[in-house]
């Protein structure tokens, strides 16, 4: 059965919330209140929504990723890349079963079994070099 799957974020890396914040506010996005350090992925995060739906269902955010050190993931994408977008998340019905379905198709995960992520919501990361260079984040809800 194909599961449905949904726009949950864009993560954007950033060397400042503080200093970006006020675009995505001028845009007309709501922030989500308090930032979050995410100790095991070496950020600090704060969501901005865009408008909900009419269904009521979740709308697709932009989540800024400020690196709590120079050599954390988003610390290594800036000083690599810069500032922009480091990542594309996606809202799974079953984790686990999309987990599985990559791997079966010869989908390179960093992450082979969920791990914890901002908010508490279970994630996990697919290999960019099976994505055509975006990395990927699967979440379930």
């Amino acid at each position: 059965m194909k599961q449905k799957i949904y726009l949950d974020h864009i993560g954007i890396a950033t060397p400042s919330l503080d200093l970006n914040a006020p675009f995505w506010e001028l845009l007309g996005l709501e922030n989500h209140g308090v930032d979050e350090v995410v100790a095991e992925q070496g950020v600090t995060t704060r969501f901005f929504s865009t408008s909900q739906f009419t269904d009521n269902s979740m709308p697709p955010k932009i989540e800024l990723l400020e690196p709590t050190e120079e050599d954390t993931p988003v610390g290594r994408f800036i000083k690599k890349r810069g500032p922009g977008v480091q990542q594309v998340c996606f809202r799974v019905e079953n984790l686990l079963e999309m987990i599985s379905t990559m791997i079966a198709n010869g989908v390179t995960m960093i992450d082979e079994s969920p791990r914890i992520g901002a908010g508490g919501k279970k994630i996990a990361f697919v290999h960019p070099k099976s994505t055509g260079g975006v990395l990927v984040e699967l979440t379930q809800y």
